[in-house]
């Protein structure tokens, strides 16, 4: 292993680390907010929290994707590599999809905050935010399988 590679594979298992740790600490304050924070402490809770992961998680996994990629620049191309590229284009996809879906459910969640005053609107945001509090699950679960299949096919290609 030559210098560079070496030097780029502690780059990768460092945004590995952040990225994957990232996601899991989401999850885990996720729940936590949900059991122990009002609604409008929640709001202001993920809107911060989001915009400084993004920054954070996008950040790690462009390094990591760059690193990455010139390691494998000595690979044959590979069914192995194929999967890893297209795992690696569909975990951008579903980012994108939930960082829009991370901004929808800020601006639901502040009208349900706001609506307080009006029963049938505050029932009726309530119920959005039910069911877009599940598609963020499912997006999250989607984000945390999808880096967990890079991982295994990134571990696959170095052995």
């Amino acid at each position: 292993m030559s210098l560079l590679d070496a030097v780029l594979t502690a780059v990768l298992v460092l945004a590995t680390s952040i990225w994957v740790g990232g996601l899991v600490a989401i999850m885990v304050v996720a729940r936590i907010a949900a059991r122990t924070l009002d609604p409008a402490a929640r709001v202001a809770l993920f809107r911060g929290l989001g915009r400084v992961y993004l920054v954070v998680g996008t950040a790690a996994l462009v390094v990591g994707y760059a690193a990455g990629g010139v390691l494998v620049r000595h690979e044959s191309g590979g069914p192995l590599l194929v999967a890893t590229g297209l795992v690696a284009v569909a975990l951008v996809a579903v980012l994108a999809v939930g960082v829009e879906q991370a901004r929808q459910m800020t601006r639901l969640r502040r009208r349900s905050v706001e609506a307080a005053g009006d029963p049938a609107l505050a029932a009726r945001l309530a119920e959005q935010v039910r069911r877009g509090a599940v598609r963020a699950a499912v997006l999250r679960a989607g984000l945390g399988g999808l880096s967990l299949a890079l991982l295994v096919l990134g571990v696959a290609i170095a052995a």
